[in-house]
């Protein structure tokens, strides 16, 4: 049996089945429910910040890098992920993105950019959007995923606001995976699931509490109770 499978595929056992492995890593799956956005607002680094979001089991993590993103932050971040079985995506910047090894790679709002990101970056690509015209915009460049919002106003979580109308539009005619950002706390969340979320984009309401370990905990439970 060994034999024959290395005349068919030029590998031994072994080989074969860490080639296997190495195909299953490869292959990246957006999660569902909650998603964590780092940040340094809070009076936590950039790398505390992923570690809260990794260790309440979160399983994808952006990373916005403040005023000077480090390649070396955003390695340390991906390898922090990786480790705990969660995905690792960089903030609007194609670069870092590449340099740092990162699972996604997400853009502000400028479907124009998809075309060079997909050359060039070996990963999942989202893109933000307010409004049904920019999610079809999304959808026919190449994205894999969007953000809608911003769904609420909260603090320096500043945007457009989308209305709920808007984001059942957007959820009845997109067919990519949804998440939803901007100002969503516990006792919103269950309205944004019902919506039809894929899942939520978290920063303020983890990070901005007194104990965000026990946000973090919070969140997760009341996505997983509605």
């Amino acid at each position: 049996m060994e034999s024959l499978r290395e005349a068919r595929t030029g590998k031994t056992g072994k080989e074969h089945i860490n080639a296997l492995r190495e195909t299953m890593h490869s292959v990246k799956v957006l999660p569902k429910g909650v998603c964590g956005i780092t940040s340094e607002e809070f009076g936590l680094t950039q790398i505390e910040s992923a570690r809260i979001f990794i260790d309440s089991g979160i399983r994808l993590v952006k990373y916005i890098g403040g005023k000077a993103p480090s390649i070396d932050e955003a390695r340390e971040i991906r390898s922090m992920c990786h480790k705990d079985g969660a995905l690792f995506s960089v903030n609007d910047r194609l670069d870092l993105a590449i340099e740092s090894g990162a699972d996604c790679l997400h853009l502000w709002r400028d479907a124009n950019k998809l075309a060079r990101a997909k050359k060039e970056f070996n990963g999942l690509i989202g893109i933000s959007v307010s409004s049904l015209g920019e999610a079809f915009m999304a959808q026919e460049k190449g994205a894999d995923y969007i953000e809608v919002g911003s769904m609420f106003s909260a603090g320096s979580e500043k945007g457009k606001i989308v209305s709920f109308d808007e984001f059942r539009r957007i959820r009845e005619k997109i067919s990519l995976t949804i998440y939803a950002v901007g100002g969503i706390r516990p006792g919103n969340i269950g309205m944004i699931k019902r919506l039809g979320a894929d899942g939520i984009m978290v920063r303020s309401a983890v990070l901005g509490a007194v104990d965000p370990k026990e946000a973090a905990r919070m969140v997760i439970d009341e996505w997983s109770r509605n």
